[in-house]
């Protein structure tokens, strides 16, 4: 046996690996902050998970010989991280106390909308691209049928605002996300980044955001009243799973995988997330899917799949499809939630739920 042919099963049983990770593991972290969330409050969740996780990449690229004590580097992705992470990741699990972990996930699906309305510099592209512009306004037309129902669904006033916060809440977090990524994109290419493992940046964003998590407990009181005694063998099964699993391994492999197949092949987890999430929650969590959040689902996938059309099947994706005659020359780079990792680390939607 060759070693060129050992070689190549070894690097296709890492790239089904990789993948089995970013599709089934981040699918599946909705359903785990939901068993997490069983016995630590929301905040204590994060410090826990993102303090711990970011320590041991640290530690990892310290070990390895990388510098991890570049002040731009973790000034920029002390940005990035907390954008990311502290402010959508930290809404998610906050929301995830009283929303259906499937509906969260759903809702987490329909990000790639607001990087069609957030990115500024590609409008002229975006906005005379026939299949972006259906995209956008099937995204926003499943944003609103999740949102009705919610309030059609409501059994009492209270039930109805804490519903209408938690999805509200949901879209400010997918704006955060957006904030971050493009933030990523456009100012924070730095020489320190480009001759940094990618890991040390990524490590940062989580440390940091684990730390934002600590002072925000302290602040809010969970610190205080929080107590290791009440944490369940459950919560720390759920707990060391999100760190390992969904905080270290997937978004490892999503790094690689960005780096050895096309990335719009890698951009295919973002129909699948939500979909694990739905499953897990019907299956182990006796939560319920109605037609609408089904429907809702359909429809935003649909929204996902056809602002990633031209990036799918056009040759030259930069070249929009014009809904006018005017010629336009299009700008270079689309970044969609599902497609870009900026330098620094950051992925896209779904990477550390």
């Amino acid at each position: 046996m060759s070693t060129q042919f050992v070689n190549k099963n070894k690097f296709l049983l890492a790239v089904v690996f990789a993948y089995a990770m970013i599709y089934l593991v981040w699918g599946s972290t909705y359903f785990f902050i939901d068993r997490a969330l069983h016995s630590f409050p929301p905040f204590i969740l994060g410090a826990f998970r993102f303090t711990i996780a970011g320590f041991l990449m640290l530690a990892w690229a310290y070990r390895k010989g990388y510098n991890i004590f570049s002040w731009k580097l973790i000034k920029s992705s002390g940005v990035t991280g907390l954008l990311l992470l502290f402010i959508d990741t930290g809404i998610i699990i906050y929301v995830e106390q009283f929303l259906a972990s499937g509906l969260v996930a759903i809702m987490a699906a329909s990000a790639a909308i607001w990087f069609i309305v957030l990115d500024k510099p590609n409008w002229g592209k975006n906005f005379r691209n026939l299949p972006v512009l259906a995209g956008l306004f099937l995204g926003f037309t499943g944003v609103v049928m999740l949102f009705g129902e919610q309030v059609a669904i409501a059994t009492d006033i209270e039930t109805q605002r804490l519903n209408l916060m938690g999805m509200g809440l949901l879209i400010l977090g997918a704006i955060a996300w957006t904030a971050g990524s493009l933030y990523s994109k456009y100012f924070n290419n730095s020489k320190e980044q480009e001759n940094t493992n990618s890991m040390v940046g990524t490590g940062w964003q989580i440390f940091i955001s684990g730390i934002a998590f600590s002072l925000t407990s302290i602040g809010t009181g969970e610190a205080a009243t929080f107590s290791l005694d009440q944490v369940t063998s459950s919560g720390w099964y759920a707990m060391i799973y999100l760190i390992i699993f969904g905080s270290i391994i997937a978004y490892s492999s999503y790094i690689w995988l960005l780096k050895v197949r096309p990335s719009t092949e890698v951009s295919t987890y973002a129909y699948i997330n939500p979909i694990v999430a739905v499953i897990l929650g019907l299956l182990f969590n006796n939560e319920s899917v109605s037609f609408v959040q089904l429907t809702g689902l359909v429809v935003i996938l649909g929204s996902v799949f056809l602002i990633n059309y031209d990036a799918y099947f056009k040759k030259n994706p930069n070249k929009p499809k014009s809904i006018s005659r005017i010629r336009t020359k299009p700008k270079l780079e689309t970044i969609t939630r599902d497609l870009d990792l900026p330098k620094s680390g950051t992925s896209i939607k779904g990477e550390i739920q």
